[in-house]
């Protein structure tokens, strides 16, 4: 009765339009009321229980750095050089987008940082040049998801408190996989270039790419920072955080001067609510996961996975629709959050490295940022491209099988993900 309670609030208030932080935590609420056994004053203290860890501190200055680099002009000399790069290839615009989306991944760390930031420059540049609309959005919607897989991530700051995993060799785990994306999408633009005859947009230049890299050079070192300082030792991953926002900063305030206290203060106030909103989902979801926990859920959950099967290619298959199904319907910090403690004891139970684990749950659910009804992607991209949400919906669905053949690649291959793990901290 109480688990019935549970998702059926949880479905009836999401289906009403509350946002999901309100859904999690009223789900949550009328279950502990018709258990009758907890008193209600536990939502709060489990509430906070949620968000009260030292890793979480570096969720808001990974967001301000992201911000930061996107009002100071750090995106633009990053698409740039990038287009200096690569743009003489065939169909040169887009393999711009996917590198310049490789580069901005180590700076923000979120998806929709990326699609709302970067994703308008791309998409722009590319109508300019006559590529169609749903090739540039499609393309653009499905690089942005390179941000949370190679470092910094904040899905996997949230994975690695959820899962007691350790957030420096998540960082290194999601390495390979992002550049495995990026290959799997470039290969999909050169089969688009050649098919629709796209032109080389401009001859290679070693003159332009020297002067655009020495123009993009100090904002290039921002990843360098950040990865390098956790791989090594030097930082934490909250300290790595707080470094770059003072990096971020100083390179827009001081060195490029393009940033003013006007953007300062919007930049700083667009953090506080979208740190609010992740902090409010995070806290909301943890609570619901206590109620699956306490209620004994998981461990119902993980014994009947293994009664219907022994084979671990059959249940990290299994594992994987569900994280699809959930993505499409679920914010992906939500789903972190509520189905870390349910599927990892089941990856444990089967010898799957939980750093391994984190990578494939984020993976799959970044493959949900592109899908319909949530789409947070696809939203982003609809209203700076102006391209209605079912036309960027359709023509993401192409570009969703370079993502899927990744995903399965390092589902199955744990050695893609590891490696560099096992390499650095192992």
């Amino acid at each position: 009765m109480v688990i019935a309670t549970l998702f059926i609030s949880l479905i009836i208030m999401i289906i009403l339009g509350f946002p999901v932080a309100f859904a999690l935590a009223g789900a949550s609420l009328l279950a502990i009321l018709v258990d009758g056994q907890v008193p209600e004053l536990v939502i709060l203290h489990r509430m906070v229980g949620g968000i009260d860890s030292f890793p979480l501190l570096s969720i808001p200055f990974f967001v301000l750095a992201g911000a930061l680099m996107n009002s100071s002009g750090i995106t633009s000399r990053i698409f740039d050089f990038a287009n200096a790069m690569v743009g003489w290839m065939r169909g040169g615009l887009g393999h711009v987008n996917v590198s310049a989306s490789i580069m901005f991944a180590g700076m923000s760390g979120a998806a929709v940082a990326d699609a709302g930031g970067l994703g308008a420059i791309e998409v722009k540049a590319m109508r300019n040049k006559g590529y169609d609309a749903g090739f540039s959005v499609g393309l653009t919607a499905a690089s942005s998801t390179i941000g949370p897989i190679i470092p910094p991530s904040l899905p996997m700051i949230i994975y690695g408190v959820m899962a007691g995993a350790s957030i420096g060799q998540l960082f290194a785990a999601g390495f390979i996989p992002g550049l495995l994306m990026a290959i799997a999408l470039m290969v999909m633009v050169a089969y688009y270039a050649k098919k629709r005859n796209y032109p080389k947009d401009a001859g290679f230049c070693m003159t332009r790419l020297n002067t655009t890299f020495q123009s993009a050079f100090l904002s290039l070192m921002t990843p360098v920072i950040i990865i390098g300082g956790i791989l090594f030792g030097i930082f934490t991953a909250t300290e790595a955080a707080i470094a770059a926002t003072a990096y971020a900063l100083f390179l827009g305030a001081v060195v490029y001067r393009t940033l003013n206290w006007q953007k300062l203060v919007k930049v700083s106030m667009d953090t506080i609510e979208t740190t609010s909103i992740i902090l409010l989902i995070i806290a909301g979801a943890s609570i619901f996961s206590w109620v699956l926990t306490s209620q004994r859920v998981t461990e119902d959950f993980t014994t009947w996975m293994l009664t219907i099967t022994e084979s671990k290619t059959a249940i990290l298959l299994l594992m994987t629709l569900i994280l699809f199904v959930v993505g499409c319907f679920m914010e992906t910090i939500a789903a972190i959050t509520i189905l870390t403690p349910v599927l990892l004891p089941i990856a444990v139970s089967l010898n799957i490295d939980p750093v391994h684990f984190g990578v494939v749950m984020i993976l799959n659910l970044m493959i949900g940022l592109l899908t319909p009804p949530v789409g947070m992607v696809l939203y982003v991209l609809s209203r700076v491209s102006k391209v209605p949400f079912e036309e960027c919906a359709k023509a993401t669905i192409p570009f969703l099988i370079p993502l899927v053949v990744v995903l399965l690649l390092v589902t199955f291959i744990p050695e893609l993900s590891m490696w560099l793990p096992t390499l650095l901290y192992r």
